[in-house]
């Protein structure tokens, strides 16, 4: 069967090839022997040996060009319909008798957009005839092969060809051209005036070469291509030159409608450790029109788990494009009747939909749908992909937004369906749907008809916003219960922000602000207890019914920079330290007052009296207890050097380097808080080390109190009171360095390229790609010799009674045997678990047309091997040979 679709897809090809000469016919007779050019004794290029005795014999007119190009305009004659133009850059010769014309050397005919270069050309204006051949040059070298060219067409490369344009009939000899990724080669092609090709001793291979030296491919005897129809004759493989007479088809008929059309996909066949034999993918391409299709594929097992899937993809020409993908798998694991025997049932659903912006200026919609159960990845290794980075993926995310500008983009409306699921955790939230509207900020107090610049009260700037959400936190299993959707959270939200910015004594940002945020709820809680045979059991009720929430706070505060210079220390030119302080006064009132009515009080089963808001746990949260004043603070750090360079010969041999970025502490005060009046302190920063090969980011939290190990929290106590100025409770670190900055650019571009040429790649095409190359580092790039990269990411977390700490180090790299070699890995190591991340080497064969890669995971979960050798050409991805023998959930 893959014989028979090779065949198909050759004739597909040829049927292409009819754009070499759209509309006319060629006849004539093959120039093999009588036709060749020859070489005289005067080592001069000669014409073709059938014209030559006439040249001889006959009153001869010559013009003699020399290196001097000429051209002859033929006006209209009888039988043409135009102006032939001839161009001859070496010489022109005319046989008044038989009028014919012989041009030399980069020789042209322009005929109704149709156009000829070679370097010998005759012209018969009694048959309305023209004959392109090259020349035998004084190497005895055929060269200045005919080039045709025809309106909007490629040009097209023969050995010789014949046309004539009365009867618009040629034949061509010697052709080879390309067509959608692979080649064609045929020593005669013919076409008459019904539209209909036929071809002789032709040739269809996967190489460039006009003798593939890595050739699979079909051989030809002879083919018929009509409109509708492709009718060959016997044809049979050829591979390494080698033909394969044994797998002949000797005879072959095949409908070609010009358009899709629906057919059988053909699966891929291979073992699996868990799940036994497989067939996968088989299934049937259905075409409905010019702007959808779909594939329906199922995979089998022969211990009988089973996959199936529904594809999709739908596009509109300026307007929209997208697809969905549908995917469903029952996996059972293990000996049947036994405690290991399992059976799991997963499913995958997936959506993508973009609008172009000129389909409709102002509106947007988008859609980008990744949902399912948590195990789908895991049992079916992504899929058979073996992508690693999908199947230790934590989460999945869907977003379908919409949105519509208004008053000259003065009013933004936004509405959008999200989905987010925790698959550690099994948690699911959705967001059906969340929507926002919001008011550009303005001026309420200045004029349009302003002169000079703004007063202060001109300066005030307000805004306004409103959202909306339905949402809903649940566990995955029981989503779509009715008990489940009717916990569904809504309300709206209003916030109105004023703000006030000016200039003082020029070196100071003076800030002010007021924040108003409102919220209407249709759900509260209620806490209560209930007497059960088990003792008295604390309840939440939920109350339905409208309620409104709202908040307000103030702000005000200063901004400044300062600027530091340090003396020169040897190398060290100048060092610039940038501060930048600020300071805000905020205040909040307590709305747990019970003038609010936002907080109740419960007594708990041990007695003890809580104070608790009736909005907790509602989707904009309660209102702040606690009245708060105090002070904000945060101080920003910015450390340059200048130091001399040999090598950087710019600003006078003085080069700039970043020490620390963005080194900032951040923090509060609150006057009036009972207890823990200083907040934590939280800093973050980075720098780039060796020449910026290293970018390192780091994090923490500062605690300024104590803690008491004996009694597991923190007291009202000063860290610096116990000897310490705090305590560290949280800090972070990362990094990443390639030793070959190079190959780490290539890399990264061959990503991004491959990332841009999966929107024209057929589905199957995409898996196959992401089968062979599963992994970011199996981009193949032969002009970088070598690369070795790593990265590097460190956690600590002590909030007082129990330390943690998480390290991983990851590596990857590659390296050139030779030329057409190349060796792939990647592997790191959890320092916590003490183990061995997902390890993969890879070796990859250029084989020119073809190319071979090896890939081998030797131990973990996706234990497992495989070879592919695969044709480069995209039109043939079914060419290609598997072994995989995966240990897929063995240990």
């Amino acid at each position: 069967m893959s014989n028979l679709r090779s065949v198909a897809v050759f004739f597909s090809c040829i049927s292409l090839f009819l754009t070499i000469f759209p509309g006319v016919s060629v006849y004539g007779q093959e120039n093999s022997k009588q036709d060749s050019s020859r070489i005289d004794t005067l080592r001069q290029a000669t014409p073709p040996s059938d014209t030559t005795a006439k040249v001889l014999q006959d009153t001869l007119t010559l013009d003699s060009l020399g290196n001097r190009p000429d051209t002859t305009r033929q006006e209209q004659t009888d039988g043409l319909k135009a102006v032939v133009s001839i161009v001859a850059a070496d010489s022109q010769v005319t046989e008044v008798k038989t009028n014919i014309i012989h041009l030399y050397k980069e020789a042209k005919v322009k005929y109704e957009g149709f156009e000829l270069a070679a370097d010998y050309i005759r012209v018969n204006n009694n048959t309305n005839e023209i004959f392109a051949s090259g020349l035998m040059d004084h190497n005895n070298k055929y060269s200045g092969r005919p080039v045709v060219i025809f309106p909007n067409e490629t040009p097209k490369a023969v050995d010789s060809l014949r046309y004539n344009f009365d009867t618009a009939n040629g034949i061509t000899f010697g052709i080879f051209t390309e067509v959608e990724g692979g080649y064609i080669q045929a020593s005669r092609v013919r076409k008459n005036q019904y539209n209909e090709m036929s071809l002789y001793h032709g040739m269809y291979s996967t190489c460039n070469l006009p003798q593939p030296h890595t050739h699979f491919g079909i051989q030809i005897s002879k083919g018929i291509v009509t409109e509708n129809q492709i009718i060959a004759g016997p044809a049979y493989l050829v591979m390494e030159g080698v033909p394969l007479r044994f797998i002949t088809i000797p005879f072959g008929f095949f409908p070609k409608p010009n358009k899709r059309s629906s057919g059988f996909l053909f699966p891929t066949f291979g073992e699996e450790f868990n799940r036994g034999f497989f067939m996968r993918d088989i299934g049937w391409y259905l075409a409905f029109n010019d702007y959808w299709d779909s594939e329906i594929r199922g995979t089998l097992y022969s211990k009988g788990s089973y996959e199936a899937s529904i594809l999709t993809r739908y596009r509109v020409n300026y307007k929209y494009n997208g697809g969905f993908n549908i995917r469903y798998a029952n996996t059972k694991n293990g000996v049947e009747g036994t405690d290991q025997y399992r059976s799991t049932k997963d499913f995958n659903v997936t959506w993508n939909h973009t609008q172009l912006q000129e389909a409709n200026p102002g509106t947007t919609f988008s859609a980008n749908v990744n949902f399912g159960t948590s195990s789908y990845a895991q049992n079916t290794a992504a899929g058979a992909s073996y992508n690693y980075d999908e199947i230790t993926r934590n989460s999945m995310n869907s977003s379908i937004s919409y949105g519509k500008t208004f008053l000259d983009g003065k009013v933004n409306f936004t509405s959008s369906l999200r989905h987010s699921q925790d698959m550690a955790a099994k948690t699911v939230s959705l967001d059906l749907p969340t929507f926002s509207l919001s008011v550009s900020s303005f001026n309420p107090f200045d004029s349009k008809d302003r002169i000079g610049e703004q007063k202060w009260y001109q300066r005030i700037n307000v805004s306004y916003s409103l959202r909306g959400d339905n949402i809903l936190n649940a566990r995955e299993t029981g989503l779509f219960n009715k008990e489940t959707l009717s916990q569904f959270q809504h309300g709206f939200q209003h916030s109105i922000p004023v703000s006030l910015s000016l200039n003082v004594l020029k070196f100071f940002q003076f800030n002010t602000s007021v924040n108003y945020n409102e919220g209407w709820h249709f759900q509260t809680y209620r806490r209560r207890l209930e007497n059960t045979p088990n003792g008295f059991e604390e309840l939440r009720d939920t109350v339905n019914g409208f309620t409104r929430s709202y908040d307000y706070s103030m702000s005000s505060g200063l901004s400044t920079k300062i600027y530091g210079m340090y003396p020169k220390i040897g190398k060290i030119q100048a060092m610039r330290h940038v501060i930048t302080p600020s300071f805000n006064l905020n205040y909040r009132p307590d709305f747990s007052d019970p003038m609010y009515g936002f907080y109740r009080r419960f007594i708990d089963a041990q007695g003890r009296e809580n104070l608790y808001s009736i909005f907790q746990g509602s989707r904009y949260g309660s209102p702040g207890s606690g009245r708060s004043m105090g002070i904000g603070f945060s101080i920003d750090n910015n450390l340059e050097a200048k130091i001399l360079s040999k090598k950087d010969t710019t600003d006078g041999g003085v080069k700039k380097i970043p020490i620390l970025q963005g080194l900032t502490f951040s923090g509060n005060y609150n006057f009036v808080a009972d207890s823990f009046k200083l907040s934590n302190i939280n800093f973050s920063g980075r720098t780039a080390l060796f020449n910026q090969k290293i970018n390192l980011n780091f994090n923490g939290t500062f605690d300024p109190y104590s803690f008491d190990r004996q009694a597991g929290r923190r007291v009202n106590r000063y860290a610096i009171k116990d000897g310490q100025l705090a305590r560290l409770t949280n800090f972070g670190l990362s990094f990443d360095y390639s030793f070959n900055p190079d190959a780490n650019k290539s890399r990264q571009e061959g990503l991004d390229s491959l990332d841009n040429q999966k929107a024209n790649m057929t589905p199957e095409q995409q898996q196959q790609l992401a089968r062979i190359s599963s992994d970011p580092n199996a981009f193949v790039d032969f002009n970088i010799p070598w690369n070795l990269a790593g990265s590097f990411s460190f956690q600590y977390s002590n909030p007082g009674h129990q330390t943690r700490i998480t390290a991983t180090l990851n590596i990857h790299g590659d390296f050139s045997l030779t030329p057409k070699w190349k060796v792939q890995f990647n592997s790191g190591y959890d320092f916590r678990q003490k183990e061995v991340s997902m390890t993969r080497f890879s070796i990859y064969r250029d084989l020119h047309c073809w190319d071979m890669s090896f890939g081998w995971v030797p131990f973990g979960r996706f234990q497992s091997y495989n070879v592919t050798i695969r044709a480069k050409a995209s039109i043939l991805q079914d060419l290609k040979l598997t072994k995989r023998n995966d240990s897929f959930g063995g240990f």
